[in-house]
């Protein structure tokens, strides 16, 4: 049984059944922590609140908004939103997204999204502050369980994007190049979170406006 101590149950993966899990994860204490379930295993993560963590999630999402309003692609955004498949698994990345066709498709409503009745998002973003080891690993056998198309593990540290697409019951593979979002580069958002450590958000959004606007030219 799961014994309900804070301090050894944050950050880490932890055997428990799923009801244990729901309990941990509706308990008061942990009300400011994101929640993963998979293969009978749960982590309780706590929220980045650092301003490199905050820094490159809020240019991440700024620039795939940019670039899909340039480039006529339909998205819809989520940040903190959890997908639960009842006894089965849960994953809340950092930002998510249904892309194209599958924006009609998003979920609606203040309740959990759940996959038994709306299908997984296209892309799944992980901003890996202290979280790193955990993005790469388990939560992205997690995410190809899911049969999301594409996984973002932002790596704080080094201001770097690890992209993985997806492929149904077949693993995944390292990009470079967005495979649901075509012409994204992500070296280019990787230069913006660089530049984003020494210059204000309008001065990388213009440089992003620039970038994107080159690259359809």
């Amino acid at each position: 049984m799961v014994q309900l101590q804070p301090k050894l149950l944050t950050d880490t993966w932890v055997t428990a059944t799923w009801d244990e899990y729901l309990r941990l994860i509706d308990d008061p204490a942990y009300a400011k922590a994101k929640g993963y379930y998979f293969n009978g295993r749960m982590r309780i993560e706590t929220m980045g609140v650092g301003p490199d963590h905050a820094s490159d999630n809020s240019i991440v999402h700024i620039a795939i908004t940019l670039f899909c309003a340039l480039k006529g692609v339909p998205i819809k955004g989520f940040i903190n939103c959890s997908y639960r498949k009842t006894e089965v698994r849960e994953a809340q990345p950092d930002v998510s997204y249904y892309v194209g066709d599958r924006t009609t498709l998003a979920p609606q409503g203040s309740s959990i999204t759940n996959l038994d009745d709306t299908p997984a998002p296209d892309l799944a973003i992980e901003v890996a502050d202290s979280s790193l080891d955990a993005d790469l690993g388990k939560k992205r056998l997690l995410y190809e369980d899911m049969a999301i198309a594409e996984y973002w593990v932002v790596d704080v540290e080094k201001a770097q994007i690890i992209a993985f697409q997806i492929a149904n019951n077949n693993g995944s593979r390292r990009i470079d190049h967005s495979q649901v979002l075509p012409g994204l580069d992500l070296a280019v958002l990787c230069e913006a979170m660089t530049m984003r450590r020494e210059q204000d958000d309008s001065q990388v959004v213009a440089w992003l406006l620039s970038a994107f606007q080159a690259q359809g030219s």
